[in-house]
């Protein structure tokens, strides 16, 4: 088909992080919709299989706050369809970086790196984005490129509807943990950022990648999802396939198209 528009990376957000109000009371009623959304892949699938086909290289998918690999299963199905060798991060419920939980991801991105003789993707959910960018940044020469789906980074942690669970899940004090890490900062490999202006649990310009002078290879792209099921959305599965099929040093930002592409994929300048 051919490409008639190029989504822009919008610039960064006009308003402080500690300024950003979490979702609407509005927005988290509408999570309902998740169900509604992994509903849709089957009538999307056969669109789906014409995405670009992968080259066989480990895929980690990473999970959100309080799930599992379960919830990973139908994308990394998915990956598997499109020639990709996909993995969780076995290690069960995601309740935060409690002790031994970034180490074994660690050993899991080097063990895998070491099987395949090539650098691996990351996919995060959610919090599991966070694991990714950060991961990215401590072993970039393992890591191919990342592709989040409703990550907070960029955010102050009462900016998401979360923040209780994460601390009473985790046993970490949130604020601290966003003084301890450089989160806004994005990995030195191609990221991408995919969010929901209807997300009901993160808000979106928490998932906002800003323009980076040091990685012009990161960019923020937008589809029509909840928070629980952006991760089961077909127009979320349709970019990580496209993000991941891009050649080495080829990298080009995701491009939307006219017509119904553009209304599946919105403008994220608008």
């Amino acid at each position: 088909m051919p490409v008639s528009r190029t989504a822009r990376t919008p610039a960064q957000a006009t308003v402080a992080p500690q300024d950003i109000l979490p979702p609407s009371a509005w927005l988290v009623a509408l999570e309902f919709r998740a169900f509604w959304e992994f509903g849709a892949v089957l009538p999307s699938w056969p669109v789906l299989q014409r995405a670009p086909a992968g080259d066989g290289r480990t895929v980690i998918v990473f999970p959100g706050l309080s799930a599992n690999d379960t919830t990973t299963l139908p994308l990394r199905r998915y990956l598997q369809s499109l020639n990709y060798n996909p993995q969780g991060w076995d290690q069960g419920f995601n309740f935060g970086p409690r002790a031994g939980v970034l180490e074994a991801a660690v050993r899991q991105l080097q063990v895998a790196a070491d099987a395949s003789g090539q650098p691996v993707s990351m996919v995060g959910w959610s919090l599991g984005g966070i694991y990714a960018r950060e991961l990215a940044k401590l072993m970039p020469e393992l890591v191919r490129d990342v592709v989040t789906l409703g990550t907070p980074f960029s955010g102050s942690p009462r900016s998401t509807n979360a923040w209780r669970l994460y601390e009473l899940t985790s046993g970490r004090d949130s604020h601290r943990e966003m003084e301890q890490r450089d989160l806004p900062t994005a990995p030195p490999v191609p990221t991408t950022s995919v969010f929901s202006r209807t997300d009901g649990i993160v808000a979106w310009q928490g998932s906002q990648q800003a323009p980076s002078t040091t990685n012009p290879h990161t960019e923020n792209v937008e589809v029509v999802a909840s928070h629980f099921g952006i991760g089961l959305n077909p127009s979320a599965w349709w970019v990580v396939a496209d993000r991941l099929a891009q050649p080495v040093g080829q990298w080009r930002p995701f491009e939307r198209k006219n017509g119904l592409h553009g209304l599946i994929f919105p403008d994220p300048q608008r």
